[in-house]
């Protein structure tokens, strides 16, 4: 199987949906924070898929751009003069061409640009609602792996042996 990355533009997908736009209002840090811990979430159910999480620094004086590792994802602030989308683009062009390569973002322009580099485009409203079925799979996996709510012996037995249990109890008396 072929790995899988998943760019996504920080900034654009903050400013696309309403809980992350409503919490960078308070403190962009905080919304930072969520959309990547979403991501991280998000990254833990597809096994296969590297996330990286591309934040605009090219309005800061001096800034020489990081990227670190955040729990199990990629989180990139660019350098000084450098956007999240030239940022993007370059990433798309130096990747081999057999990787599958999406792009998360709502910007026009950059998903025409990414689109002719080879990548896919993905809106974050597309982005938003794949997440959201991730989340709803994991939550039905959970509920039908979840012990039973005393976790008794007998519920953890297959059939046979509970009957043989049964007819040794009966026996006793």
């Amino acid at each position: 199987m072929k790995r899988e990355y998943l760019l996504v533009d920080g900034y654009n997908i903050i400013h696309a949906w309403d809980e992350l736009l409503d919490l960078s209002q308070v403190s962009l840090e905080s919304a930072r924070h969520k959309l990547m811990d979403i991501m991280s979430n998000y990254q833990g159910f597809k096994s296969n898929l590297c996330v990286i999480v591309v934040f605009d620094g090219y309005l800061v004086k001096g800034n020489i751009g990081t990227a670190f590792e955040y729990n199990n994802i990629y989180v990139v602030y660019t350098k000084e003069a450098e956007t999240a989308d030239h940022y993007i683009e370059k990433t798309v062009n130096k990747m081999p061409k057999e990787c599958k390569i999406r792009v998360a973002t709502s910007d026009g322009l950059e998903q025409l640009i990414i689109l002719g580099n080879g990548a896919s485009r993905m809106s974050a409203r597309e982005l938003k609602l794949e997440i959201q079925d991730a989340e709803k799979t994991m939550r039905e996996e959970f509920i039908e792996n979840k012990p039973p709510k005393n976790n008794l012996l007998m519920d953890n037995l297959d059939e046979h042996t509970r009957n043989m249990l049964e007819i040794m109890r009966r026996q006793k008396r």
